[in-house]
């Protein structure tokens, strides 16, 4: 059976840490962002955890070793 390709737009959005987590940026911060409060803007900041519902997906766009 052929090798499993990484879904390329998964690779660019997920990662997984070394502890095995799986995160991703937040969402609402690319661009737009001189109406933003600067409040709003910090809180965006940093990686979060993708959600218990997603990592299965996720884990599997990544090649990850299992979908757990």
């Amino acid at each position: 059976m052929p090798k499993m390709k990484t879904h390329s737009g998964a690779k660019k959005r997920f990662r997984i840490t070394g502890s095995g987590k799986l995160v991703h940026r937040q969402a609402g911060k690319m661009h737009l962002n001189e109406h933003k409060p600067t409040k709003r803007t910090r809180r965006l900041d940093g990686d979060v955890e993708v959600s218990q519902d997603d990592r299965r997906r996720v884990r599997r766009m990544l090649g990850a070793y299992k979908a757990r």
